[in-house]
């Protein structure tokens, strides 16, 4: 496995895994620490959440990743994320720990049972093409909305993104990352000061159950981490032509959930974004070497977990315009793939772009997010245009 993974290893993917884990990082770690501090966490407990969830992510994207040799990427729940910063007021951590591990065992059943994976199959492809590209859609056009504060950087990233992908598309956002990394230091606008190099103590919370805790927390969490992160995951998966089991993955998450929950990890799932990035060609040409992104993705999410802080001030010395603006290039052509396969059907393409636009305007209803109600809105189109007609 270790041989092949050497074999197999390119900087075009290592880079990709690297700017996973920088976009999936620092996208949303500041609601991460506002949902540990809305139950009263003390700092040796913050920190104790990103040594679970850094673990966790890397240790369930690198081993099945190895073992499948196919680029499977976990994430935390974002969006879990923010409904526990809000939610969360009036409960205790050990409250939070129960509502963790009763979500966590529902993750773990959906993945045992399959239930999910069955209703995603019969989703057309067009719809779930049209769901992946309203989702990575938003970060394509922040890169761009990010010249209104930082034009010359936004610039120069693009003219080398371009001369890249001309002249050597493997190596195109290896490039970007550099120059762009080289351009916001001699501009001062690297800030390392928050670097402090120590290790992440677990901190364990013995769990407490309750109706009240299971149903404000629990229930809302497993609902929208399945609604807004496992279903565009699996839609990244389908778009990329990777044949995963899905189900055993979910259970996977769901276990180390279970597992990790005591110490922090509140919620463990399918990445889509970061996944996009790793799974797209600017990590391989060959699809069945883009795995090794994902792996490097986990092995930095497992150093995240170790290191704790340390990492944590790295990833976020960087700018936030050079973050979005190296996601949204990084994206750039599995959005143009989605978009393609999404309208390619003309029967389903209305459909389609409802599901598109939908996905696209970030609407949350009932505290779901929108890619769950890009896909309902695209299924009603589609049976309202499809049914009985001859």
């Amino acid at each position: 496995m270790l041989r092949r993974f050497v074999t197999d290893f390119s900087l075009s993917a290592a880079t990709a895994g690297f700017v996973a884990t920088l976009v999936g990082f620092t996208s949303s770690v500041a609601i991460v620490f506002q949902a540990a501090q809305s139950f009263g966490a003390t700092p040796a407990e913050t920190s104790s959440w990103m040594w679970a969830l850094g673990l966790g992510m890397g240790l369930t994207t690198l081993l099945p990743s190895l073992r499948w040799r196919q680029p499977a990427i976990t994430a935390w729940s974002t969006p879990g994320a923010a409904l526990l910063a809000t939610a969360g007021a009036g409960y205790t951590m050990a409250d939070a720990v129960g509502a963790f591990l009763v979500c966590a065992a529902l993750i773990t059943l959906a993945g045992v049972t399959g239930w999910f994976e069955r209703v995603m199959s019969r989703i057309p492809v067009a719809l779930a093409s049209a769901l992946l590209a309203g989702v990575l859609a938003r970060f394509g056009i922040e890169a761009f909305a990010a010249a209104r504060t930082a034009l010359p950087l936004v610039l120069l990233m693009l003219a080398f993104y371009l001369v890249g992908r001309r002249f050597w598309p493997r190596y195109a956002i290896v490039v970007v990352l550099a120059v762009a990394t080289g351009f916001v230091a001699f501009q001062g606008r690297l800030h390392t000061e928050a670097v402090s190099w120590s290790l992440a103590q677990p901190v364990f919370t013995a769990p407490r159950f309750s109706l009240a805790a299971t149903v404000s927390l629990a229930l809302p969490l497993f609902i929208v981490t399945m609604a807004s992160q496992n279903l565009p995951g699996v839609a990244a998966i389908r778009a990329a032509g990777y044949a995963m089991p899905v189900s055993r993955l979910i259970a996977i998450t769901g276990a180390a959930t279970l597992l990790l929950a005591p110490f922090g990890a509140f919620a463990m799932n399918l990445a889509a974004i970061t996944a996009a990035i790793c799974m797209g060609r600017e990590a391989h040409e060959d699809p069945a070497r883009r795995y090794v992104a994902a792996a490097v993705c986990g092995l930095l999410y497992c150093v995240i977990g170790v290191f704790g802080a340390a990492v944590t001030g790295v990833l976020t010395a960087f700018p936030r315009e050079l973050v979005v603006a190296i996601a949204g290039f990084a994206l750039l052509g599995t959005i143009a793939n989605a978009l393609a396969a999404a309208f390619r059907d003309e029967g389903h393409r209305e459909a389609a772009l409802i599901t598109f636009l939908v996905t696209l305007s970030g609407v949350t209803i009932a505290g779901i997010g929108a890619a769950f109600w890009g896909v309902v809105a695209g299924t009603i189109a589609l049976v309202v245009q499809q049914w009985r007609k001859t």
